[in-house]
């Protein structure tokens, strides 16, 4: 009955927790004016650990610090009891602090001062504990003294060292060593257990030693402990008996280990026989975990970090030679002490609201939850509607002022302990705001924003924004409110500035604040820098063309490779580039151009590389040599970014032009081996150089030197020619062989000549110039004519047969019967009679004649007489030319020659002609002018040359109307007239005018220009200049300089003075014009 009535009830007070609401706990912010105001039960916040290991020659201080509003006050239990401080000199507590300081400078023992203390903090509102502090005093005892009697063992036999280090606090740290301090060496066959021990899985003779010792480490007092040393005799035999594997540790076939979860597990298995038994680990029923298990000491120790439970099991070691193998079987089980799954936090509660404690903890085995209330068992207190303890769980109630107090939750079983502290504070506070009073914010245009109004009351208020003071609250749309205060503007347009109010209201009161919104166009960059790349010692430039709200300052920074940019004094920038001049290898790398407003920002990125001539190739090698090649191998330098596109082999040779470096070859860029094709008889050396877009690098250094053997010429000598120099020898001339292609030394020529189609022997000679004369030729006969180059090593090739001729001599006959026909005004026909080709002694040229102008028919013209040539090439029998560029209206005379190369005959029967009258050449020295504001004056000078008798001159006009010309008008003017004055209908009126003059074959070349600007302020200045103060100054002071320098020439000529004067009797002089009554003009000499 008793059980139903329980289980009756469990199921209403499940139902009960289902329908009750709880609210959501307060986070106080951390302001400083409300933390001040805010009043709170303690908080422990520092504290020992819970197992104190201290150095017995310092000072104990054992930790306990906490917060709270009031201040809290500490105190101490002690084993449980009650820890009066006062009564203890040596113990002091730090000012606003629990802190325990415990001092022995005036004596006393530390160890008197050992056990379990527990800190206590509290003010009005409850009391705080801190963790269970079991304090002790780390201890370092001495080895106890012992007489260790030699160890004798067989050799081949197993043997264990007993180390058995003395117990301390912490316990020590052990290893073995000789008596010269140094390690006893440790392999698969002996090493240290766990246990210190030192173990030998067989022994051999060389271990027998006298000074095994083992040692032990203190770590807080950092000495060692050396224990007597063994000493160990081996007792040797002919045949060491072989034995099966046996364990050392652990004894027999299984064994068992405890492990607490997330510390250390360690397994040993050591193993002794002959030969050495090997180590292997499995586990039953599973794999090891492979990212947490390690093998030490020689695969003799299995180690894994941080267990869990899945760890536990058996574990099986196997140790095995050729003689055969065993087995042990170590069962794991993993426990743990407790730890946290849900551990209580510090509630904060407005006065009639619901909240909840709660404290889960595992641990094997199970932990056992307790509460407590400031530091008192929960059971201790009478009963409190409000508060119900179900397990792990507590549940309040409609809280009230004054019901504030820090609980305990206690979690604990035989491995240890869990100890947390958590308030529960009723608070009531009216609504404030937290934030900046009557806030700007700028956002950018179209960019999500968020208006931030932080506030605080308990009970928790509600809040509501308003735009503009009016309209209801804004939540929805475009908006959305959150619960923090913050109002979210999801996509921000120039309508959604204003003034925006956030109101938190409760039952205690009413708050506001305003934050005011400007929406800002964006900062973006418009033009971007781009990659480039630059030769060194060039100018870059990167583009940074910025656009942004105008109401905001912006600032352009730019960075290099991630680094705020140093412009020094080469370096230039401005609103919308950075400059770069003289760019080097330094200056290589990523440039960042970012702009920044008060509220947002852009950048923009692009790279410079640097490219530069290669540099040099190095480690010329020589291989595979030949008669006449050779392998030339290098390494080619750094190409600074630019590829290099071509090798450039030269070469030296110390014989005929030593220091002079030559080309050789060229090779692509992507060959670094080479074979050399070379001529005999040089001694070589080479060098590289690289070649890239940039320019050339420097040469590499010179390879060692290569001489090639002597060799018969392989050149033919180029430009073989003959020629006379008189008209009875013949000059056999050539190139000599370049340097390179001697081949060997003592070089020289073979020279043959015969006259063509003679049939005569070769004539024959040898010489080492460049030349031979023949003599006593005939005039200007053919001869056949070969060469051939020789050295000390052979003969060349012979070349071919080139033709060559003797000298020439004056030919014997002229051209007869010079005539001219079809005399125009510029060119005629010229007619003759050839010669007979043998009378022309030499090779045919050209029938050259001769022509001068006379004179002009033009009367009292004066003409230049220089004689002039021309050209005629023809074998006709009597052939004709035409004669141009002639003057018209001139006299001419002419006479012709033949001609060879070097002579010409006598000339030709002289003949006369006169050319006919032509169209003249245009007027002279055109000028034009303005002589009053409505005229327009135009004056000239007539023809140099008239070509012919000028008739007169013809004027054409038009008026100019931007690019259209008006009608045309037409004058005529006789001969002596020179000038033409034209009225204008108004001053800005324009004219082009066309002159010409004329004879009685027509117009001849036109003179064309149009009329300048004359405008009214500069005629006034011209007219008005002569009555200006200054002008008429200027003018008397030129005129008494003037007339200072005729009395100083007068004085001087009547002392006897000599002047220089010109001499002008050879100068030609300069036609004037004398008019006739008719109105013609003459041309005459003065």
């Amino acid at each position: 009955m008793l059980g139903q009535v329980g289980h009756a009830a469990l199921a209403l007070m499940s139902l009960l927790l289902l329908l009750w609401h709880e609210a959501a706990p307060i986070e106080v912010p951390q302001d400083l004016k409300i933390l001040q105001d805010l009043k709170q039960p303690p908080t422990i916040i520092k504290q020992s650990v819970k197992d104190y290991i201290v150095d017995p020659r310092d000072n104990i201080i054992i930790e306990c610090e906490a917060k709270g509003n009031p201040v809290p006050t500490f105190s101490w239990r002690r084993n449980g009891k009650f820890f009066n401080i006062g009564k203890d000199p040596r113990v002091t507590m730090r000012k606003r602090s629990g802190t325990l300081e415990i001092g022995f400078r005036s004596g006393g023992r530390p160890e008197d001062y050992e056990g379990e203390y527990q800190c206590f903090a509290s003010n009005d509102f409850g009391g705080a504990l801190s963790n269970k502090i079991l304090l002790r005093v780390s201890k370092a005892p001495l080895w106890p003294k012992e007489v260790l009697e030699p160890v004798s063992v067989t050799e081949g036999s197993p043997l264990v060292l007993p180390c058995n280090p003395p117990p301390g606090l912490p316990p020590p740290f052990t290893f073995w060593m000789d008596s010269g301090m140094s390690p006893i060496p440790q392999d698969k066959r002996v090493s240290m257990g766990l246990n210190g021990d030192l173990y030998f899985s067989n022994v051999l003779a060389r271990d027998a030693h006298t000074d095994y010792s083992c040692n032990a480490r203190f770590l807080f007092t950092h000495t060692i402990q050396q224990k007597n040393p063994f000493t160990l005799k081996v007792q040797t035999s002919r045949k060491v008996a072989e034995s099966t594997p046996t364990f050392l540790s652990p004894s027999g076939t299984e064994s068992s280990k405890m492990v607490l979860r997330d510390e250390q597990l360690l397994l040993e298995c050591i193993a002794a026989g002959l030969p050495t038994p090997t180590i292997k680990w499995f586990k039953k029923g599973g794999d090891l975990p492979g990212r947490k298990v390690k093998f030490e000491n020689y695969n003799k120790t299995l180690k894994i970090i941080n267990v869990s439970e899945e760890d536990a099991g058996e574990y099986v070691c196997m140790a095995n030679n050729h003689l055969g193998s065993i087995r042990h079987s170590i069962f794991v089980q993993i426990k743990a002490a407790p730890y946290w799954l849900d551990k209580p936090s510090d509630l904060v509660l407005a006065p009639d609201e619901n909240g909840r404690l709660v404290c889960r903890a595992n641990g094997n085995p199970k932990p056992n939850i307790q509460w407590l209330i400031n530091g008192h068992p929960i059971e201790g207190y009478p009963p409190n509607p409000n508060r119900q303890v179900l397990g792990d769980t507590i549940i309040f109630r409609s809280v009230q002022i004054g019901s504030s107090a820090v609980y305990q939750c206690n979690a604990s079983n035989q491995h240890g302990y869990l100890l947390a502290n958590a308030f529960v504070s009723v608070l009531d506070m009216p609504p404030r705001m937290l934030g900046p009073k009557n806030q700007l914010i700028k956002v950018i245009e179209n960019n999500r924003t968020f208006l931030d109004c932080p506030f605080f009351g308990s009970p928790l208020p509600d809040l509501r924004w308003f735009k503009n003071g009016q309209g209801s609250g804004l939540d929805g749309g475009q908006y959305r409110a959150y619960i923090n205060g913050t109002l979210e503007i999801k996509r921000a347009r120039a309508e959604d500035e204003g003034t925006y109010t956030c109101v938190a209201n409760s039952i205690l009161g009413t708050a506001e604040n305003q934050v005011r919104l400007e929406v800002k166009e964006p900062t973006r960059i418009v033009r971007l820098p781009e990659h480039q790349s630059a030769v060194r010692g060039s100018t870059t430039r990167f583009d940074c063309k910025v656009k942004s709200d105008p109401s905001l300052t912006v600032t352009v920074a730019w960075m290099k490779d991630d680094k705020p940019l140093y412009l020094g004094w080469r370096l230039r920038k401005d609103e919308e580039s950075l400059t770069i001049p003289n760019v080097n290898e330094g200056d290589e790398g990523t440039y960042t151009c970012t702009v920044k407003s008060e509220i947002d920002q852009d950048s923009a990125s692009a790279r410079l590389t640097v490219l530069d001539r290669p540099d040099a190739p190095m480690d010329l090698d020589l291989s595979d040599p030949a008669a006449r090649s050779v392998r030339l191998t290098w390494i080619p330098g750094n190409d600074h970014r630019s590829p290099i596109t071509e090798f450039l082999v030269q070469f030296e040779e110390d014989r005929w032009e030593p220091g002079r470096w030559q080309k050789l070859s060229s090779y692509p860029g992507d060959l670094n081996s080479v074979i050399l094709q070379l001529a005999p008889f040089v001694n070589y050396q080479f060098r590289v150089i690289a070649i890239n877009s940039v320019g050339q690098s420097p040469p590499s250094g010179p390879s060692p030197r290569y001489k090639t053997s002597g060799a018969a010429p392989d050149a033919i000598p180029r430009g073989l020619r003959g020629s006379g120099s008189k008209k009875d020898n013949m000059e056999i001339t050539w190139e000599p062989l370049l340097d390179l292609e001697r081949n060997g030394p003592n070089l020289h020529y073979s020279i043959w000549w015969r006259r063509k189609d003679s049939g005569e022997e070769w004539s024959n000679v040898t010489t080492v110039g460049s030349k031979h004369v023949v003599h006593n030729t005939e005039t200007y006969v053919p001869y056949e004519i070969k060469i051939q180059a020789r050295n000390e090593f052979g003969s060349g090739p012979e070349s071919n047969v080139v033709i060559g001729y003797s000298g020439e001599d004056k030919p014997s006959d002229a051209p007869t019967d010079l005539r001219v026909s079809k005399v125009d005004s510029t060119k005629v026909n010229i007619h003759w009679k050839s010669v007979n080709p043998n009378t022309v002694r030499g090779e045919f040229k050209e029938y050259r004649l001769y022509y001068w102008r006379e004179s002009s028919q033009v009367p009292g013209l004066i003409v230049n007489k220089e004689k002039k040539t021309k050209g005629f090439y023809s074998t006709m029998a009597e052939p004709s030319g035409i004669l141009s560029d002639l003057v018209p209206y001139s006299k001419y005379k002419m006479f012709m020659v033949v001609a060879n190369n070097h002579f010409e005959s006598s000339p030709s029967n002289t003949v006369e002609f006169n050319t006919k009258e032509g169209v003249p050449d245009a007027p002279r020295a055109v000028r034009m002018h303005s002589k009053s504001l409505d005229t327009i004056s135009l004056e000239w000078e007539k023809p140099l040359e008239p070509n012919g008798i000028l008739i007169g001159y013809q004027l054409k006009y038009q008026r100019v109307n931007g690019s259209r010309l008006g009608r045309p008008h037409l004058e005529t003017f006789l001969p002596n007239v020179t000038e033409f004055t034209l009225r204008l209908p108004d001053r800005s009126t324009r004219y082009k005018f066309f002159l010409s003059a004329m004879t009685q074959v027509g117009a001849g070349e036109v003179y064309a220009e149009e009329t300048p600007h004359f405008t009214n302020e500069a005629y006034i200045d011209h007219v008005d200049i002569a009555t200006q103060g200054w002008f008429i100054g200027l003018m008397c002071a030129i005129a008494l300089i003037i007339l200072i320098l005729l009395i100083v020439c007068f004085i001087k000529r009547s002392r006897g003075g000599k002047y220089p004067v010109r001499d002008k009797k050879d100068l030609p002089l300069d036609p004037v014009d004398q008019k006739d009554p008719d109105g013609s003009f003459d041309y005459q000499s003065q």
